[in-house]
């Protein structure tokens, strides 16, 4: 038992440290950072979907989908579908070389 103590558990410990600033805490940041984008939505945004379609919000319902217009038409997706990193690049403004 001593020895499970005095040199096992430490090292459990400091995995558990590890991983948890390594991987679970960057998940979680991410997830907070994906609901403030969907939070912050509005009619008239351009947007990119997850499987890289761009659109335009004509319509966001209360029950988590979008109304988006593409050169497609009309369709609605669900607010989880936007992509959060591509919707960004495409907002950002360009940059003077």
């Amino acid at each position: 038992m001593d020895g499970f103590l005095g040199g096992q558990l430490p090292f459990f410990i400091l995995m558990f440290v590890v991983v948890y600033f390594f991987m679970i805490r960057p998940s979680i940041q991410k997830q907070k950072k994906e609901k403030r984008f969907a939070e912050a939505l509005s009619k008239g945004d351009k947007v990119i979907t997850k499987s890289g379609l761009h659109a335009k919000i004509l319509d966001i319902n209360d029950d988590g989908t979008v109304i988006l217009e593409s050169g497609a038409g009309k369709m609605k997706f669900e607010k989880s579908a936007l992509s959060m990193e591509m919707s960004a690049k495409l907002n950002a403004p360009a940059e003077k070389k």
